[in-house]
């Protein structure tokens, strides 16, 4: 599909015009609000294909930059591979590809796709199911453990064509922020339990509850930290673990009994 159509703008759309059109779709469409999964990767792609000014410029130029394989692929698989031509001539590449003779070219074409992974796949790892842009082979791509958005893996045996770059984009959360190996949550929280204190229950990315402790007289927007419940990094031939942080965020009740508000003023008078 058109990617100016993708996102609802006209071909002289402004940055600014995109960025919105992208902001409204893509908050309507998200998987963790019930959006179809297909959908939102089809706007993230739009986006990032004309949101920067230089893939723009190649999109609305086709003909001098790359080109797309028609068909695309099945419903379940992720897929959008793209041809790039490193300047030599496209007749003698697809002659190669369908066992034609023809001269030695200076190097094989590269295949370009993006895989979209959810944060619990970044912490748990697992595979992604490609189809081949050329014989219909599948493919199966390992999620790398802690992968970063926008990291991009070359894989030179995977198709007998050429090579294969895969970027890796990760879906926002809408209940953990990624900072590094990091993760960040919100609490919302009885303003009253922080001057008593309380616990309460959080699940981390991992599926494990825990019982978070906040003692009397707590200040707001506190952190509490659990260890070892981030997201995994590498380190040497094992893997280490970012710690997962809580931030208190403070909430006054609708309804306090009268006594803790009598008990209140009277504190304040003394």
């Amino acid at each position: 599909m058109n990617h100016y159509t993708t996102l609802g703008v006209d071909k002289n759309a402004t940055p600014d015009d995109i960025k919105k059109a992208y902001r409204k779709l893509a908050s309507k469409h998200h998987p963790d609000k019930g959006g179809d999964t297909a959908m939102f990767q089809s706007i993230q792609t739009a986006y990032d294909t004309l949101s920067d000014p230089q893939k723009r410029q190649q999109y609305d130029n086709p003909q001098h930059q790359h080109q797309h394989f028609s068909g695309g692929f099945p419903e379940g698989f992720a897929g959008g591979f793209q041809f790039h031509s490193h300047g030599f001539n496209f007749n003698d590449v697809f002659g190669q590809m369908f066992g034609q003779q023809q001269p030695r070219q200076p190097q094989q074409p590269q295949y370009k796709t993006t895989i979209w992974v959810s944060l619990e796949q970044v912490y748990s790892g697992g595979e992604q199911l490609l189809q081949g842009p050329s014989d219909q082979k599948i493919i199966r791509i390992e999620i790398p453990r802690g992968v970063e958005d926008g990291t991009v893996l070359r894989y030179e045996n995977l198709i007998p064509t050429g090579t294969l770059l895969v970027e890796f984009k990760v879906h926002p959360s809408q209940i953990f922020e990624r900072r590094g190996p990091h993760l960040y949550a919100t609490h919302k929280i009885n303003i009253l339990d922080l001057i008593v204190g309380t616990t309460f229950e959080f699940t981390s990315i991992s599926g494990k509850t825990f019982e978070v402790n906040v003692n009397p007289k707590t200040q707001p927007d506190s952190l509490m930290r659990i260890s070892g419940e981030g997201l995994p990094f590498p380190n040497n031939t094992k893997y280490m673990f970012g710690d997962q942080f809580i931030l208190l965020k403070p909430y006054v009740p609708d309804i306090i009994d009268d006594r803790i508000t009598d008990s209140i003023l009277l504190s304040k008078q003394l």
